[in-house]
């Protein structure tokens, strides 16, 4: 099971975003080589643009070619014409210093970007992007292509169906993101093995926010396994699933890094009776956030512009308990629910649309709230 990825994404520094601590970076990538895993994931776009370039001074620069494996991502979401496809490409290859990428993605593949709002076709197809991706495997310059993907089991369904070339998908999976409305973690899973492809899972610990629990849920989880870290937990959940390429987590200190590996090394399948205490801590999880799971459960049959309620709600409460709210993985997947559902940008407004419970309440202002969060955050 030592199938864990370094990612790139929360790199330690010492003032702002591109101003990298080197000496802690080099410590950590060392460590992780040494303790025998080789994936490290990064794109054009973390850390300001400076991802790649530390990838390329922290690992490529100080250690064999055939010692590691670097994965990067084409940044869909940018939106770029099409005449700068090859060039953006070209630059990535030059910051990583690198002749070919061993697992390379069109990041953040979704509704808006794949079939766009009319439905009809967004940039990923006016672009051509999966033609250009199949022309540069060719060449050589790429080993594996794949995507990144934010959206439902019924698109990913349909993508892999429409494009064979893809051999891996990575998908936001976690314990508390398995049974998600929104992101569908476990749905998603399901679907990519039916098409035989291989999965790489970011977000393992949400961003770091299945790290620290309620009281409750942290007692429970050390009663089962007193030498276990709570982060652990959503570490081993990832690493026992089939057909997984890399488990990525963000690290920003070496002690993550030790963690992690230490993790990784001793992993082995949780059992039933687990699962079963994994899944506990979960509710208490969600029970802890501002609109209680318990709550939410009761409008799962109520709609807004052709979402669930339930969808929306629990999206927007679980957020709140993140670290960071305004980047959990929940925030992007909204918009493309209404896209999907009846060809809409949120951020463009929404129809006024009254939500009635069955019981004569009326819930419009908390839907309305929990929306105009999710569309402010979403990105």
């Amino acid at each position: 099971m030592k199938n864990l990825g370094f990612g790139m994404m929360r790199l330690p520094v010492i003032s702002g975003p591109t101003d990298f601590d080197y000496k802690q970076l080099n410590e950590m990538v060392d460590a992780f080589l040494e303790a025998g895993y080789t994936y490290f994931d990064t794109s054009f776009v973390y850390h300001d643009g400076k991802s790649e370039e530390a990838t390329r001074k922290a690992l490529v620069e100080r250690h064999p070619r055939d010692s590691y494996t670097v994965a990067t991502k084409f940044p869909t979401f940018m939106e770029l014409p099409e005449e700068k496809i090859e060039e953006t490409f070209q630059s990535q290859l030059e910051h990583l210093g690198v002749e070919y990428v061993d697992y390379y993605l069109l990041h953040n593949i979704q509704n808006v970007y794949y079939d766009g709002y009319d439905g009809k076709g967004g940039v990923v197809k006016t672009t051509h992007l999966f033609d250009h991706a199949k022309k540069w495997k060719e060449d050589g310059k790429i080993r594996h292509l794949g995507i990144s993907f934010h959206s439902s089991a019924k698109l990913l369904d349909r993508v892999l169906a429409e494009h064979p070339e893809i051999e891996f998908v990575q998908i936001a999976l976690n314990p508390i993101d398995w049974d998600s409305e929104l992101v569908q973690a476990g749905p998603c899973y399901d679907v990519i093995r039916k098409h035989g492809r291989k999965v790489v899972i970011m977000e393992a610990v949400k961003g770091g926010g299945l790290a620290k629990l309620p009281e409750e849920a942290e007692k429970l989880l050390k009663t089962a396994h007193p030498g276990w870290s709570i982060a652990s937990w959503a570490v081993r959940f990832c690493l026992g699933l089939d057909d997984v390429i890399a488990v990525l987590s963000g690290m920003s200190t070496i002690e993550q890094v030790m963690d992690n590996t230490a993790t990784s090394n001793s992993a082995e399948k949780l059992t039933d009776e687990d699962r079963k205490v994994l899944e506990e801590a979960m509710r208490i999880y969600r029970e802890s956030a501002p609109i209680k799971q318990s709550e939410i459960n009761q409008y799962k049959s109520l709609m807004y512009h052709g979402v669930p309620v339930s969808a929306i709600l629990q999206a927007y409460s679980i957020c709140q308990i993140q670290p960071d709210p305004g980047f959990s993985d929940d925030n992007n997947y909204l918009k493309n629910a209404f896209a999907e559902a009846e060809h809409v940008d949120f951020h463009a407004g929404l129809e006024k649309q009254e939500v009635i419970t069955d019981d004569g309440r009326n819930i419009t202002e908390m839907v309305e709230k929990a929306v105009a969060w999710l569309t402010e955050h979403s990105f």
